[in-house]
């Protein structure tokens, strides 16, 4: 579990997954969580690298969610993230993406945190600069890829 300011954002359990893929209604995203549970169950001992994490307010309501996409074997973790709708433009990315990426960049294992944002995407742009990511040149499949090093 991470904490921060305003927020508790916690891996999701497989019971708590598999409700969250059943309450979908956008099938990408129904796949997606799908496959994100997959590799939690291939990969027990690395859950939270493969887990839904679950964006929450103090006071427990669910705003979002966030997730890491596996970690390679050169210790580079790539991260996504969303806000529900209703509670964007108030800092809560930011908030969330900020206590994720210092959590990983405290793991033994992991050397940075990429993301990738769609290049029209202003809002997903600022929240990674304002996270200290900065471009790494590479194009990934959403858009331009950013980087955020330990070192």
């Amino acid at each position: 579990m991470i904490e921060s300011k305003r927020l508790i954002i916690h891996a999701a359990s497989q019971e708590e997954m598999e409700r969250f893929i059943q309450a979908q209604t956008v099938d990408a995203l129904k796949d997606a969580y799908t496959q994100m549970l997959g590799g939690c169950l291939n990969n027990p001992t690395q859950w939270e690298w493969y887990a839904i994490w679950m964006i929450e307010l103090k006071d427990g309501t669910h705003i979002g969610e966030l997730c890491f996409k596996g970690l390679d074997p050169n210790g580079i973790a790539e991260i996504g993230y969303g806000i529900c709708e209703e509670y964007q433009s108030n800092g809560y990315a930011t908030e969330a993406v900020k206590a994720a990426v210092q959590w990983a960049l405290n793991e033994p294992n992991v050397t940075a945190v990429e993301a990738e944002t769609e290049p029209e995407n202003a809002a997903s742009r600022r929240v990674l600069e304002k996270c200290g990511f900065v471009p790494n040149g590479m194009i990934g499949e959403e858009g331009p890829r950013y980087t955020v090093s330990r070192y």
